[in-house]
Formats: C-alpha cells, structure tokens, sequence
C-alpha cells in the first residue's frame, strides 16, 4: 500500500492570503460594502439597458476577445453576477488569472476541445486512465479531435504541428495514479497542459503552479461537496478564458445561477471537508491494505479522500452489501459513496483499454466522506464478507 502524509494543503498559499481565507473570502471581497453578508443570487436571464450604443460596444468587445463585458449585465447566456463570482473565486485559490465556469465537468472539457479545434489544433495528446467519459470523448473523436494516447514518457514523441492539447489527471479516476505534472508540462513544450485537479482540489495541489495552463475540475465533486449541483469550470490564464466565453457563449453551457450560488458556499469549506475526508480515506487505506480479504490498495501519496482497492472476493456482491456507505456514481460528497467503474464510471471505455489503464474487473473505488471512521470500517467489513480461499470467478456482462 502506498500511503502518504495529507498535510500538503498546510502549504498552498496565495500571494497574500492561506488557501483557507482565500475559501472563505474570494468572491465576497465587496459585500460589505453593499451592506451585505451573504452573496445575493441574480437569477435574472435579461437586464434593462437604456444605452443601446454602449451595449453594443460592450457585445462587440466580447465578440473580438471574450473579454467580461464592462459594466452592467447584458444577457444571461453572457454571464452573470452570481457564477462570476464562484470564478473569481476557484481562479484565487488555483492560482489562476481567471476561470470559466460550465453547466458540468463535460461541458466544460468539451468547451477547451472546441476552442482548440477552432484555431486548427484538434489533435489532443493524452494519459490514461482519464474518467470513463473524457475518454470517450478523445476516443470518439465527437467533437471532432484526434488523439494520441501514451503514458507520460512518451508525451513529447507524441506532439505534431497540429497538438493543441495535452490532457492528464492526477490523481487519476478511478486508480489514483499520479504523475509528475511539472515533468509533463516541461515535456509539452509550448503546447497548453490541461491537468483535471477534480480529485486533489486545490486544497491538495495547484497545477497551475507546476506549469499546467488550464486546470480542470468537475465541480460537482469536492467544490459543491455536497452532492446537489451539477458544474464544470476550467482555470486558466485570461487569452484563453476569453476563447472559453466565446465557446460557451454561442454553445449554451452555462451555468445556473443557483449552482454558482452553491458553489460558492461549498468553496468556503473546502479546506476543511478535504482535511477532515482525507484523514478518514488514509485510515481505510491502512485497515483495507492491513486485509487479506484485499488484494490491493491505491492511495494516492498526494493524500486525498478517495482510494481505490482490489478484493479477492466478488466487488459486485461488496456493493450490494453496504449500508451505511452509499452504492452510487459521483465523489466528493460530505457522505461516503463506493462504486465498481468497470461497471458504470468506466463502462464506456474500451475493455481492454480500461484494463490496460489499470482498471481491474475486481477495482472498487470509495469516496470518503466525513462520517466517523470507525462507523464506516464496521460497514465495510461486514461488506466484504468471509475471506475466499480462492479469487471468486466473476461473471460480467457482455461489453
């Protein structure tokens, strides 16, 4: 089992403030001076303008750079008060110049593709294992890439005039792989280094700081952290986020404003539902590696709230067991969910790929909440059941 300490986030800082206060202040910084102590929601879709000219300098701006338009708000689909302020806040604590947000995590990876692809640059080099659906993605070629899969040595082999993105996450879905993001930048040369961050947040590590120039995150994960808001965002320097406003202004992936809302909310006490899950994951981790029921256990060295493990047994009757911990899809949750990805997460992908990547038939993948450990240790015992003499033979479903 490879373990590590969790205390990695006790070192990320802003320029000026600990990660921690950048959580709970970025975003709000003006609110006092309105008067306010909770951010407002502007659910509204239009805004009255009585000055067409400078609304139509304000729209021919966007078009030309995609730049925020300066002044009041325009149109909904433009953007709004409410996600602008989540944004301002995920690119403070990634240390980012701006970030864009999206209705969700794909919306938000297919937003970079085809502002890519819209330079000329469709071809993508990437690591597996990614999560099952960015694969597909690549693989698929919906949106009209191409891509080059290799492991992280072979990056620069792989690059060709038209590489307009090279794409890794670390830690990995769903085996907690890492890699050596600041070596992966290095080898990408002047090509733009998208790292998903959704597993470390940056409460654990900071791409950007290690050359990565957009950073990924399904938000509907650790960022909301509470399982009730689908969203994407992508941090990333200000040219390129100019390109996303453009996409996902003529696109349509926008992002509620009550999902801001939340999303906000959530960043407040980011650092400390990562502390606190990531405390837990690293228990289980021990006790899961400390089982002869187990055959394996990932935990990644960064630390973090979620592990990954092989039983020996059956991992589909391990699922139908638990109790306490919930059988379902997602992470990031204050609750503990464990699923099987060759099943759902990673169903998607090409068999033999996914097994190439590291993902076993036999490969459970817990995301660890905030209950108390020894209440979801119980659980998982009783879910795994006896110990087999030997590995149970699995009967999957034809793919």
């Amino acid at each position: 089992m490879d373990t590590a300490s969790t205390g990695a986030y006790d070192d990320v800082r802003t320029a000026t403030r600990a990660l921690a206060t950048e959580a709970v202040h970025a975003g709000r910084d003006d609110l006092a001076r309105q008067g306010l102590h909770a951010p407002p929601i502007d659910l509204s879709t239009t805004y009255p303008s009585y000055d067409s000219r400078g609304e139509a300098a304000r729209i021919d701006a966007f078009a030309a750079d995609g730049a925020d338009p300066v002044g009041p708000p325009v149109y909904g689909r433009l953007g709004n008060p409410t996600v602008a302020r989540f944004e301002t806040a995920l690119a403070r604590l990634e240390g980012t110049e701006s970030a864009v947000a999206f209705a969700s995590g794909m919306a938000a990876l297919s937003a970079v593709l085809l502002a890519r692809s819209a330079v000329g640059l469709r071809h993508v080099v990437a690591v597996r294992p990614l999560y099952g659906c960015s694969d597909h993605l690549l693989t698929a070629g919906l949106l009209g890439s191409e891509v080059t899969w290799t492991d992280p040595a072979g990056i620069a082999d792989a690059l060709r005039p038209d590489t307009g993105l090279v794409m890794v996450e670390s830690p990995a879905n769903p085996t907690l792989a890492e890699v050596d993001l600041r070596a992966v930048a290095h080898a990408c040369g002047s090509v733009p280094l998208l790292a998903d961050n959704t597993f470390a947040t940056p409460v654990l590590q900071r791409p950007a700081e290690q050359g990565a120039r957009l950073v990924l995150h399904s938000a509907t994960k650790y960022l909301g952290g509470h399982g009730d808001v689908l969203a994407g965002v992508v941090a990333c320097d200000e040219e390129l986020a100019g390109r996303l406003r453009q996409i996902r202004f003529a696109t349509g992936g926008v992002l509620h404003p009550l999902a801001g809302y939340l999303l906000l909310r959530g960043l407040s006490t980011l650092p400390v539902r990562v502390r606190a899950a990531s405390a837990n994951a690293a228990e289980l981790a021990r006790r899961l590696g400390d089982d002869p029921r187990v055959a394996r256990v990932r935990y990644p060295r960064l630390g973090g709230a979620m592990v990954a493990f092989e039983v020996h047994g059956d991992p589909h009757e391990v699922i139908s067991r638990v109790r306490l911990v919930t059988p379902a899809v997602s992470l990031g949750s204050v609750d503990t969910l464990i699923q099987h990805p060759a099943s759902i997460s990673h169903r998607i992908v090409d068999a033999d790929d996914r097994r190439g990547a590291g993902v076993s038939d036999r490969l459970l993948r817990l995301s660890v909440g905030l209950e108390d450990v020894d209440d979801l240790w119980a659980d998982l015992d009783q879910a795994l059941g006896v110990p087999a003499r030997t590995p149970v033979p699995l009967r999957e479903a034809v793919h």
